[in-house]
């Protein structure tokens, strides 16, 4: 008979992987049926942009108290109260008639997401330090699923139920599923200082590791949610139906399923990432130039190599966990990781779409997502080395 310790391993991972599932949705189901809401609500030209945008802002802005509630009230209540947020706001945008409450419930949903993204790889590190490239593996791919069942199923609801309103509003459903196990792991919480050592966002930012991290993060975060809010209309406006457009966004995430299962538990196998992180990030250039040169062609090669590229969201998610020695480090790494990740790419999305509107086409995005790559590759080289957050606060 299982012991109650391995029944709450099980659960935990179950939780997790439901967690994952409900990461994304929120953020990238409005890509698909963009045109449908933004004529449904009146929205201007700026203020879609914002919506696209409002998912990296939240992530910014409310990713970095993260690790601050988890230490006050405990980490798998933030986890629960984060799912709560994911269910309300979905559920009330889904609803709303009045485009300004659209975005600020839009905003309640994805802040929900934005704590519970900063702790999983807390999760990770604290429940499972000896298996984190498996655990990571887990959460990561069960992120992807989630991100193409968000793209690849929206448009088919909303076109079976008669609206956007269905298709936008499902996630909410998925999302109330997904809070069921941290009902009970909550009698069993677990803070992220568990370990022996505190370390704070201030200390965090006074390393190179976590300006690198975060910048890194920042950057494929800027071209990731540019590609899940913008290119479904790219292969809109070249001639795909909604459906095709959403289905190819679908391929990218669905290209990060086995990935997202076999990389983090790859990366955390080798001491030395570089290779292999410049493997992944050098499918990005390919796909951006064929779609300056044959946007309406080739659709399905170029969304598998955008989702190849996509997955350095799930390597730098390992390399948090793997560049902290403890779990208070990884909190604390993950925090400014991905706060300061987001606020760095968030103007990505937005100022894609205003250049987008404003030479009426895509050549100047794409030119703008391939200058991107340079910083990628550079950052990448680095947070690629084998270093640790600590050495390097004991060096200062």
């Amino acid at each position: 008979m299982p012991s109650p310790a391995a029944g709450r391993r099980t659960l935990l991972l179950v939780g997790l992987a439901l967690l994952a599932l409900n990461l994304r949705p929120a953020a990238v189901s409005v890509g698909p049926v963009l045109e449908e809401v933004r004529r449904g609500l009146d929205l201007s030209p700026a203020t879609t942009s914002i919506l696209t945008t409002l998912p990296v802002v939240a992530f910014a802005l409310v990713g970095a108290a993260a690790p601050w509630l988890a230490r006050k009230i405990g980490m798998h209540r933030v986890t629960l109260l984060s799912l709560g947020a994911v269910v309300l706001g979905l559920t009330a945008r889904a609803l709303t008639d009045s485009g300004g409450r659209f975005l600020l419930w839009t905003f309640v949903a994805v802040s929900g997401m934005a704590c519970a993204n900063v702790l999983a790889p807390s999760l990770v590190k604290l429940h499972f330090p000896d298996r984190i490239g498996t655990a990571t593996a887990l959460y990561t791919t069960s992120m992807a699923v989630g991100l193409t069942l968000a793209f690849t199923t929206t448009v088919p609801i909303s076109d079976a139920l008669g609206t956007w309103r269905w298709g936008l509003g499902t996630w909410a459903v998925v999302a109330l599923l997904a809070a069921l196990p941290w009902f009970a792991l909550v009698a069993h919480d677990k803070r992220p200082e568990a370990g022996t050592r505190t370390i704070t966002f201030g200390q965090v930012a006074g390393t190179r590791l976590g300006w690198a991290l975060a910048a890194y993060f920042g950057v494929q975060s800027a071209i990731a949610y540019t590609m899940f809010g913008w290119f479904a209309q790219l292969w809109r406006d070249n001639g795909y139906t909604a459906t095709q457009a959403g289905m190819l966004v679908g391929v990218i995430a669905a290209v990060g399923i086995p990935l997202s299962f076999v990389l983090p538990a790859a990366i955390a196998r080798i001491r030395d990432q570089r290779i292999l992180m410049v493997a992944v990030m050098a499918c990005y250039p390919v796909a951006f130039v064929g779609l300056l040169v044959a946007p309406e062609q080739w659709g399905v090669l170029w969304a598998i190599l955008l989702g190849a590229g996509g997955t350095t969201f799930p390597i730098i998610l390992v390399m948090i966990s793997l560049r902290a020695r403890t779990a208070a480090g990884t909190a604390a790494l993950s925090g400014f990781t991905q706060s300061v990740g987001y606020l760095i790419a968030a103007p990505g999305p937005f100022v894609i779409g205003l250049v987008h509107s404003a030479s009426n086409g895509w050549t100047w995005p794409l030119v703008l997502l391939l200058g991107l790559l340079v910083p990628l590759f550079a950052l990448g080289l680095y947070v690629g080395r084998p270093t640790y957050l600590e050495d390097q606060l004991d060096r200062r």
